[in-house]
């Protein structure tokens, strides 16, 4: 999985399982790198602040950890564009063509990990919302904290071995195995995209449509805005590197796809902080952001401010020893 296109049209040689020449002659412009430069500008400072605030935190519930990890992903995501698009600006006319095809190399890593986080966390709590009482009965501690470490070191082993296989890191290069790969990376980013789907919908259905109502907390609306988000912003950025494997010339009737599904992308990294304080401070005022941080992963009814404060501290007490 190579995007090799740089955004003033340079054509390094692509590795993906295709062949296909990601090379489009497109007119010069600094408009995307510029937008993608400000995006990311605000989403690392987000991002940061919600690292910051968890990071500190000596005892983290169950989707604290998710959120985290999300976070850090989203970041990563951001510096690789950030620098890239950087890059682009300051040498117009003479692009680092090896150093910007590196980035986005490396940014794809993180981008599945998130993926992978983001429907973790949804699998997880559609699960605590069909089956509560089994959820809360089988959940092994720290389950948390192990699916992430097993997301991430998936990720970096899978985009490792494509890279290997393909010839990116001049040791080797394997036309069958990177066949053999490819399919790997597209069967993965397929299952996620169903899976996340799948299982917010299912949340959904059972959150607005069951026979007995649930009480809408503000957790699941930080997660359902968090997924669909990722469908309008994030998921473009994957479906753009799934077409490769198709026989399908669709980027060469859309020169400036892959700037815009990158735009896209950090639009949708940077979103979440700003979900997670939007929902945290609605119909608050006055509050810290560790506590408004707080209040949007509460998973509980929304009561008047005093009795909030003693259920969300109840809620963080039973999650921490859960987590």
């Amino acid at each position: 999985m190579d995007p090799t296109m740089t955004s003033q049209g340079m054509e390094p040689t692509p590795v993906n399982g295709s062949g296909q020449s990601l090379y489009q002659p497109c007119d010069e412009t600094l408009i995307p790198d510029s937008l993608i430069i400000i995006i990311a500008l605000v989403g690392l400072a987000g991002n940061t602040v919600v690292i910051s605030l968890l990071g500190c935190c000596t005892h983290r519930n169950a989707i604290s950890v998710y959120i985290l990890n999300l976070a850090a992903s989203d970041s990563l995501v951001l510096c690789c564009h950030f620098v890239g698009s950087l890059l682009v600006v300051v040498s117009f006319h003479h692009p680092y063509v090896l150093i910007y095809v590196i980035l986005i190399n490396i940014a794809i890593i993180p981008y599945i990990t998130g993926l992978s986080i983001l429907t973790a966390i949804s699998i997880e709590h559609c699960l605590c919302v069909l089956w509560p009482i089994w959820y809360r009965c089988h959940r092994p501690r720290h389950m948390s904290a192990v699916v992430c470490t097993l997301l991430w070191a998936l990720s970096l082993l899978v985009i490792f071995l494509e890279w290997y296989y393909s010839g990116s890191l001049y040791v080797f290069s394997g036309g069958d195995w990177l066949r053999n790969f490819d399919f790997i990376i597209v069967a993965w980013l397929i299952f996620l995209f169903l899976t996340l789907t799948g299982s917010s919908l299912a949340l959904v259905v059972r959150i607005l449509c069951g026979s007995r109502r649930m009480p809408l907390t503000r957790l699941y609306v930080t997660i359902l805005l968090t997924v669909l988000v990722f469908l309008i912003c994030g998921l473009p950025f994957g479906i753009y590197f799934l077409l490769y494997w198709l026989p399908i010339a669709f980027h060469h009737s859309f020169c400036h796809l892959y700037l815009v599904t990158v735009v896209l992308s950090c639009v949708n990294s940077s979103a979440n902080p700003i979900i997670y304080f939007f929902i945290g401070s609605f119909r608050q005022r006055y509050q810290t952001l560790k506590l408004v941080l707080q209040r949007a992963l509460q998973d509980s009814p929304q009561e008047n401010e005093g009795g909030d404060r003693y259920i969300q501290a109840t809620q963080e007490k039973l999650e921490s020893e859960v987590a």
